[in-house]
């Protein structure tokens, strides 16, 4: 275990070289900080900090960097998470307000967040496997084919086209569409294929045909794998931390592009605690010198998906910690006034 001093040296080299870029020395520290030692203590303590992994020394200059260990216990430990100011919030709370959509939302969240951080915003769409039903609306598009359009609770809209075995009437349309919405609607996508299992035996024969072809739609939109998008901004940021990256941004930006490598960096999103992964714990090489800071967000207690941002491991970790859990806050709050 380290001492509280040394403890304190630790968050004080962690937040110099994030707002300096530059290794940090035992008589800089003594300077800008109050430590209430002489720099051979200071000295001492950061041989400790050394031999124990949490900094080391990148080249042969007389500072030292955090290592990937010592970020992790300055995350763990030592970082609380910095709170937006009030203009941040209310400047937050104006442009998220003008979402139109799901689509605008998760458009204006990711831009957000990158502006926010400076990093590369990562925002997952609602999960469909998470949501409820809110409406299922049939349309006749023809006397045999009709548009099924399933809206959930999270503002998402999916549109199917069903071709009927045969022509089916406005009268059994409406009649489908109450009883298929007494149903189904404010239930989880999870139980809706046992709430109308026996619903076309309800119906006239000739109409069953139809009814089946309609439900057999419906189940299959709720279990189609739509729901894995991603929206990704501000990969340009990236290239304002040219150096921080050991060999090249390449690997990193490669990465980035490979969608299921993003899934598994914000993780399940079920787990709606906010989660923060540094350098080496991320399991894709190409990310070993990033970190990824994720929170879950939902409109209720449960999260329905996840949003977070990518940046290098020198990241302002209170501040960021901030930003990404006030924005899932926000957009949490926007899908349940949808």
């Amino acid at each position: 275990m380290l001492s509280e001093r040394r403890l304190e040296v630790l968050r004080a080299i962690v937040q110099d070289y994030v707002g300096t870029e530059e290794p940090v020395g035992s008589k800089a520290l003594t300077e800008r900080h109050a430590l209430g030692v002489s720099p051979a203590t200071v000295r001492n303590d950061m041989a400790v900090l050394e031999e124990e992994g949490y900094i080391a020394q990148p080249h042969t200059s007389a500072g030292r960097i955090p290592t990937d260990k010592g970020y992790r216990l300055f995350v763990d430990k030592l970082a609380g998470v910095k709170p937006l100011s009030s203009p941040e919030r209310r400047a937050i709370q104006n442009f998220m307000a003008g979402a139109v959509d799901l689509d605008d939302v998760v458009g204006r969240t990711v831009r957000l967040l990158a502006q926010l951080t400076r990093q590369v915003a990562v925002v997952q769409y609602p999960s469909l496997t998470r949501s409820t039903v809110r409406h299922v609306e049939l349309l006749s598009l023809a006397p045999a084919r009709l548009m099924l359009v399933l809206i959930t609770d999270t503002g998402r809209v999916e549109q199917r086209m069903v071709d009927c075995p045969a022509p089916f009437g406005e009268a059994s349309l409406a009649d489908l569409r109450a009883r298929l919405n007494s149903r189904v609607v404010g239930r989880r996508f999870a139980d809706v294929p046992q709430l109308v299992q026996d619903l076309p035996e309800s119906f006239e024969t000739e109409d069953r045909g139809t009814v089946s072809t309609v439900l057999a739609t419906l189940l299959e939109t709720l279990v189609e794998e739509t729901e894995e998008r991603l929206m990704i901004g501000g990969t340009a940021n990236l290239t304002r931390f040219g150096h921080d990256f050991p060999v090249m941004i390449r690997p990193v930006l490669e990465a980035l592009e490979e969608q299921v490598v993003l899934l598994k960096l914000l993780g399940e999103a079920k787990d709606s605690a906010m989660t923060v992964r540094i350098g080496h714990e991320n399991a894709h090489e190409g990310l070993n010198s990033t970190s990824v800071v994720a929170v879950g967000y939902g409109s209720g207690d449960e999260a329905v998906a996840k949003l977070g941002v990518v940046g290098p491991t020198r990241m302002d970790y209170p501040g960021t910690m901030g930003a990404v859990r006030a924005v899932a806050r926000y957009v949490g709050q926007i899908l349940a006034e949808s």
